[in-house]
């Protein structure tokens, strides 16, 4: 079956990169895995030599078809579904335990995917996911570095993201124009470690790198920020006005958010300009 490229169909054959994949998920015994796009299924074959169960999810009808006829049902569900539609906390409860997750991921929908596995992170345990390589530089982007930015701090703010090894695009059918990169993510959210809610922290993420070249301060005062209430939360967080939000670590983010939200509480005049 020839791949559809507006579905972004590029099926891994790289044998050894499949075992690697599903090692790098660990122990699979008595383990339910959702996997992400199985495509003609060459990973969906060793998931399911390793795992209890495996959910596999395919938005293209021909495919799905050709799953179900490859796998008994009892070890492999296909689901004819957007990814970005799947209930995964229904899964996890059937399953009666937070969920594995395995991919390679379409180019055009990573972002929205990342977001998706982001806001099910309460039943999910870890995902090993695929991307194209210069995406996933940002993912595990460290402080200072030029690749960090805020898909870093998103992706990171629920867990540990790290590398494990990339693939030239001979490693797929059709070769993609781009390398793609396994990394492995462990859901751990920060946002109570840090003493910050979820949806403020965000957008103020959001706000931070609106701008990229822009300092923090910039970016801020563009959000609306009052120039007052910033200058002490500044000086409270031991942050320097002139620095961009790519210099700071998520920690040092996190403690200028809840000095600012604090000048904001203190402030009518600024909580209606920040809300």
């Amino acid at each position: 079956m020839p791949p559809k490229p507006k579905l972004g169909q590029n099926f891994l054959r790289d044998q050894n990169a499949i075992e690697r994949i599903a090692a790098a998920l660990g122990d699979l015994s008595g383990q339910t895995v959702v996997e992400i796009g199985p495509g003609q299924g060459a990973i969906t074959r060793t998931l399911a030599d390793r795992a209890s169960h495996v959910i596999a999810i395919e938005l293209d009808r021909e495919l799905a078809l050709r799953l179900r006829t490859q796998f008994p049902a009892d070890r492999v569900t296909v689901v004819e579904q957007d990814v970005l539609t799947f209930d995964f906390a229904a899964a996890a409860a059937a399953a009666g335990q937070r969920l594995a997750v395995a991919g390679n991921l379409p180019y055009y929908i990573t972002s929205p995917i990342l977001l998706k596995l982001a806001a099910s992170h309460a039943c999910l345990d870890r995902a090993i996911l695929m991307v194209q390589r210069e995406v996933a530089d940002r993912i595990v982007a460290a402080p200072g570095s030029r690749d960090y930015g805020l898909l870093s701090v998103t992706v990171q703010m629920y867990g540990l993201a790290a590398p494990l090894f990339t693939l030239p695009s001979g490693a797929f059918s059709p070769p993609p124009d781009v390398h793609s990169t396994v990394f492995r993510w462990r859901f751990a959210p920060r946002f109570a470690e840090l003493g910050i809610e979820e949806k403020p922290f965000l957008h103020f993420a959001r706000q931070s790198f609106a701008q990229k070249r822009k300092t923090l301060s910039n970016n801020l005062r563009a959000a609306r920020y009052d120039p007052a209430a910033m200058q002490a939360a500044f000086a409270a967080a031991s942050v320097s006005p002139s620095v961009r939000a790519e210099e700071l670590s998520i920690p040092q983010l996190a403690a200028l958010h809840l000095h600012l939200e604090k000048e904001r509480t203190a402030s009518p005049d600024e909580a209606a300009h920040t809300r």
